[in-house]
């Protein structure tokens, strides 16, 4: 079981991490040199390093075509541009992951805040930040970076 120790008034917690409910298909792991090899700068920063894009700059955040999002280090799909919308917060936003999608779940505690980060449970890839305050039906909105996502458009 993934789980973080949270302290929390002075009482030791135990908190389980969650993760998806679907097997994670095929891991894909490399060592550091081969994901600087097949990512970019700025890919390698932030998924592997846990960085974050500055707001308003990523190649997704104003994107508006149908098709499928997914994770830039090992193909794994995401997300859909059906669960897409605009959050204001210069970052891709979605509703919800696809429903079988290899996303994992952890407490997130840097930077003095208590966060959900989002991985891709293929191979872990840091992905962004989950947040309650979504539009319906959810109320969740997925906070990614378009650093760590490759868009596969609808056939025509």
């Amino acid at each position: 079981m993934n789980a973080v120790l949270l302290v929390l008034a002075g009482v030791l917690l135990l908190v389980p991490a969650r993760e998806c409910s679907a097997a994670v298909p095929d891991r894909v792991e490399k060592t550091e040199a081969e994901w600087k090899a097949l990512l970019t700068p700025e890919q390698f920063h932030v998924t592997r390093l846990k960085g974050t894009e500055p707001p308003f700059s990523g190649k997704y955040w104003d994107f508006h075509e149908k098709g499928t999002y997914a994770c830039v280090c090992c193909g794994a799909e995401l997300f859909s541009s059906r669960d897409k919308f605009d959050s204001g917060s210069g970052w891709p936003s979605f509703t919800a992951a696809l429903e079988h999608a290899p996303i994992t779940e952890k407490r997130d505690f840097s930077y003095g805040m208590i966060r959900t980060e989002i991985l891709c449970a293929r191979c872990d890839a840091h992905l962004g930040h989950l947040f309650s305050d979504g539009p319906p039906p959810t109320g969740m909105r997925y906070c990614i970076n378009s650093a760590s996502l490759q868009f596969l458009p609808e056939p025509r």
